[in-house]
């Protein structure tokens, strides 16, 4: 049963994702709570990245922070917490190595591997390894008292196969290829599983109090166009054709489902074909084409500026939003205005202030 909340007062990203017309674009970034915030380091203290994620109290003050620095000015929260949470409630130990990012001291090596066989043998109770992620979910809704909506996420099942056979993050993909090209089967039976789990993990967030969702798929890109039709698009299919229906199960009404496949630039049509509502974009589209193609098929877009553009300053940041805005149709229907990926560390707020203002000042008319 899903929780009570208080009203909401600002639904403009719901409605424009159920394909309505809209006053003005919803804008919001990926990463923006986190360490291009001053408050954020201030927030987190001494503790490390998974102990935020884990304290319900933590991550919903570094959730809203963006929320209460930018009022007025953006249109979602999204939880903080992580895609690694999963294989975490899988039995891997993940920890983040400060200025390296996430490592696995233990990836897996191969279908042979003890630990492979116990992860596909493993009834994961993402109900109950999860349960700091809800309680976050929850405490952060009351506290957002209906200013914006609340966004929850995963990762998805190509990516998340990626970080645990690699041990973190690569350049060369060798074991994350060597996984699925050598043992198609295997890596399968691991995709698969990942992406049942995803589905109750997101089916659980929505009951939490989560409005939208959205799948990160960071590393499709390092997919070719055939193997990403293989290798992550059924996956990322299986979870939007199965999560509206365990919603229903559990007494919910759908919510709306954005897909971010990061450097898939060639997969836009086969995105679009799936049951995701919005599609996330990337930089390497051009506005106005991703947007024909999008609309054509009924579904809205998310993106795309480079997140570079916060470092060189006004003059490119109006540039890169102006393209944006005739790109995607004014930001009346069909555009959630965001970076082409996550906020990068050094950025300056203000000058993501600056972002936001001018898409306002571009679709105020």
């Amino acid at each position: 049963m899903a929780q009570q909340f208080e009203p909401m007062k600002n639904d403009l990203i719901l409605r424009t994702a159920r394909g309505e017309k809209v006053e003005r674009p919803p804008m919001w970034v990926m990463r923006q709570a986190g360490r291009y915030l001053p408050e954020y380091h201030e927030a987190k203290g001494n503790h490390d990245f998974f102990e935020c994620c884990r304290s319900p109290e933590i991550a919903s003050t570094l959730t809203l922070q963006p929320i209460e620095r930018f009022a007025g000015l953006i249109d979602a929260a999204i939880i903080f917490s992580d895609i690694l949470v999963i294989p975490q409630a899988m039995g891997m130990k993940v920890v983040m190595v400060d200025k390296k990012g996430p490592h696995f001291p233990e990836p897996l090596q191969s279908p042979d591997d003890n630990q492979y066989k116990e992860i596909m043998q493993r009834n994961v109770d993402v109900q109950e390894s999860l349960d700091y992620v809800y309680k976050a979910i929850a405490l952060t809704r009351r506290k957002l008292q209906g200013r914006v909506p609340l966004i929850g996420f995963c990762g998805a099942p190509w990516t998340l196969l990626s970080y645990m056979v690699e041990g973190g993050g690569s350049k060369m993909f060798i074991q994350a290829k060597t996984w699925v090209f050598k043992y198609p089967e295997a890596s399968k039976a691991l995709l698969q599983k990942i992406a049942e789990i995803c589905v109750e993990y997101l089916a659980l967030q929505v009951q939490a109090g989560a409005q939208m969702i959205q799948v990160f798929d960071s590393w499709a890109g390092e997919l070719s166009p055939s193997s990403f039709k293989v290798i992550a698009l059924p996956y990322l299919e299986y979870i939007a054709d199965h999560l509206p229906g365990r919603l229903r199960e559990l007494g919910l009404e759908s919510v709306p489902m954005t897909v971010f496949a990061k450097g898939a630039w060639y997969a836009l049509e086969d995105l679009c074909a799936t049951n995701y509502d919005v599609i996330g974009l990337d930089w390497l589209h051009v506005p106005a084409e991703a947007y024909k193609l999008a609309r054509t098929k009924g579904k809205v877009v998310q993106g795309n500026a480079d997140p570079g553009v916060l470092y060189g300053g006004r003059e490119a940041i109006t540039a890169v939003v102006k393209e944006m805005v005739e790109g995607f149709g004014g930001g009346k229907q069909g555009w959630i205005a965001n970076l082409g990926h996550g906020i990068t560390p050094l950025v300056k707020p203000d000058d993501l202030k600056f972002f936001f203002e001018e898409i306002h000042r571009y679709t105020s008319t």
